[in-house]
């Protein structure tokens, strides 16, 4: 390593590469570091003459990142992250700390597991910031790049799964809250509700009826749809949606059958007549797991965040969550 090289590097300048590769704009980056255009526009001279590299070309629709540029932006986000835990105190005081920390979570843990550790966090730790997203295909990347501190996911337990819990991207580390079943959601009065009083709900009374599926992270099969396609089946699958609340009400004013986490399924016939029925054939279940990265395993203020939720969600489900964090590193 050359320090000599590095103590010459005003780190500043890195804060500004990762704010113009997120806006590709001079006036919305100035307008972000609350600085000048001028003032930022001299600091891209320095870091174009430190670097060695144009970095940035100007189109009509912005600023164009070099493809030097583009592999900076790849490394920056961890970079400035582990800076970042450098300049955080080494105890973690809830009581008075004002950090923020962001979660990206599956529908389905905002009803049934966001209530129960929300309020015990911020009971705690009043000044904290909690920000939250929609978990989507490109959250797991988040975590690696340091742009969200946890993720909320349902992973299919299935051997043959792609995203398995003992499969997990390099550097991601989970623990298990809770596992749960699939379960079908039928509208009051459904006629397969006799069925299932008459013994005859079976898997072909099920791949009769039409279904309505949510759309998960772009796709409309879910692992249950791939189960089933193993065994030379397939879902009338008429409707997708969205989102859970969506297939709900369609569920509720239609023929059509929802077949969903068994934990959702209960919040959801408090708000819509509907009734539960089992799913008709054996299905592994799927695991909710609590996500981050390895680089914040001993960072007081993430493990105190992750005993709150597993805390809530022992209790909320009774189901104990893992003690020791799994880490996949291959």
């Amino acid at each position: 390593m050359h320090l000599d090289k590095l103590a010459r590097l005003d780190l500043n300048l890195l804060v500004i590469l990762q704010v113009l590769l997120e806006e590709q704009s001079v006036t919305r980056a100035a307008a972000r570091l609350n600085v000048s255009q001028s003032a930022l526009s001299k600091s891209l001279s320095r870091l174009r003459e430190t670097l060695g590299d144009p970095l940035f070309s100007r189109t009509a629709h912005g600023l164009k990142p070099s493809a030097h540029a583009l592999m900076l932006g790849q490394k920056l986000p961890r970079l400035l992250q582990e800076v970042y835990q450098l300049t955080l105190p080494p105890g973690f005081d809830p009581a008075s700390s004002n950090r923020s920390f962001s979660f990206a979570m599956v529908e389905s843990a905002y009803e049934t597991l966001i209530p129960g550790f929300i309020g015990p966090l911020l009971a705690q730790a009043p000044n904290l910031r909690i920000n939250s997203y929609m978990w989507s295909e490109k959250s797991i990347s988040d975590l690696q790049l340091g742009q969200i501190d946890f993720g909320i996911d349902g992973i299919d337990l299935q051997p043959q799964s792609n995203f398995h819990i003992d499969n997990l991207p390099e550097g991601i580390c989970h623990q298990t809250l809770f596992t749960d079943s699939q379960v079908c959601l039928v509208r009051q009065g459904h006629p397969l509700l006799a069925l299932h009083q008459a013994g005859a709900w079976n898997i072909d009374a099920y791949l009769g009826v039409q279904h309505v599926q949510v759309r998960c992270e772009g796709s409309d099969w879910w692992a249950l749809d791939y189960h089933l396609a193993e065994m030379g089946r397939q879902r009338s699958l008429c409707t997708t949606v969205p989102d859970f609340y969506g297939a709900a009400s369609v569920c509720a004013h239609t023929d059509l059958v929802f077949t969903l986490p068994e934990s959702f399924a209960r919040h959801a016939i408090k708000l819509y007549p509907l009734v539960i029925l089992p799913l008709p054939f054996d299905f592994i279940p799927l695991a909710y797991v609590l996500l981050w990265h390895q680089r914040n395993n001993a960072d007081p203020g993430h493990q105190w965040i992750r005993d709150i939720i597993c805390q809530s969600v022992s209790g909320a489900f009774g189901q104990l969550a893992t003690p020791t964090a799994g880490l996949n590193s291959d």
